[in-house]
């Protein structure tokens, strides 16, 4: 298994973490890794779903969705 070292983590975090441990039961080393695996998959995930968004959006036909093509408008427009 990995170590990691890390250093100047301000006091209040710190309490914090103890703080967290305490009540969660666990460790300070624990906690840490807990919160670090959670962190990691949560910006996995929101990553995730926001390139899904986006490509969802890439490929928006508005035809399909029975919004006039924009070369229709401008011609609408320019005939008035």
């Amino acid at each position: 298994m990995s170590i990691l070292h890390v250093r100047n983590v301000p006091e209040e975090l710190y309490a914090r973490l103890q703080q967290r441990a305490e009540r969660q039961r666990r460790s300070l080393s624990a906690e840490v890794i807990m919160l670090l695996d959670w962190a990691i998959t949560e910006i996995d995930r929101s990553s995730d779903a926001a390139l899904t968004s986006i490509r969802s959006r890439r490929f928006y036909e508005p035809a399909a969705a029975g919004v006039p093509d924009s070369t229709v408008l401008l011609r609408e427009d320019r005939e008035q």
